[in-house]
């Protein structure tokens, strides 16, 4: 018989599944409390906010993103591919995991302060190495001040994730099939400069 997971991993376990099925208007504490079976009140023994949940879930989010950033990485040859590769799986992952890349970005909902008492790394400790292997990788692509760059470089990734998913893109864009790859390429051109692609 497999041993039941520890009630702070069941209630992290549903709100990821209610995010990623219903959306970040799902996750109310009750809702969750309800779906993994506990009283309301059951969760304060383990989050003692409901912000620390969400930011426990979101969490999640950053895990996953990190993995998928790793494995992209791993296949580019040079620093701007890697940019590029970095680009398309933030973007790929924005459209694939909509719930939960609106959820990792509500820093209105999040509680960045985090947990020390109990031993969680607060949820800065999961975004900011993401953003500063953006900023290396910037750096070794030759921009006079990376740290900007990569922040601007972001903001229009995400920019593009997100009209993208709400259609905005594609309705400017027309029929012509233009690829968000492209989008992510023309991004690159504007923040970086127009530089050699990888093989593909």
């Amino acid at each position: 018989m497999q041993e039941e997971r520890p009630l702070r991993e069941r209630l992290i376990d549903v709100g990821v599944d209610l995010v990623t099925t219903e959306g970040t208007a799902s996750l109310g504490l009750r809702e969750i409390a309800r779906r993994a079976g506990v009283s309301h009140g059951a969760p304060r023994r383990h989050f003692p906010t409901h912000r620390s949940l969400l930011s426990a879930i979101a969490r999640r989010g950053f895990a996953d993103l990190g993995a998928r950033f790793a494995a992209a990485v791993a296949g580019a040859p040079s620093p701007r591919g890697q940019v590029r590769a970095l680009g398309v799986a933030y973007v790929g992952y924005a459209l694939e995991q909509r719930g939960m890349f609106e959820l990792m970005f509500r820093h209105d909902l999040l509680d960045g302060s985090g947990e020390e008492s109990s031993g969680v790394p607060r949820l800065r400790e999961s975004t900011l190495p993401l953003f500063d292997s953006l900023v290396a990788l910037v750096s070794r692509c030759g921009a006079a001040d990376p740290a900007v760059t990569a922040a601007a470089l972001w903001a229009n990734l995400h920019g593009v994730a997100q009209l993208w998913g709400w259609g905005s893109l594609p309705l400017v864009l027309g029929e012509s099939g233009v690829p968000v790859e492209r989008l992510v390429d023309a991004a690159l051109d504007a923040h970086l400069g127009p530089g050699p692609r990888d093989p593909a």
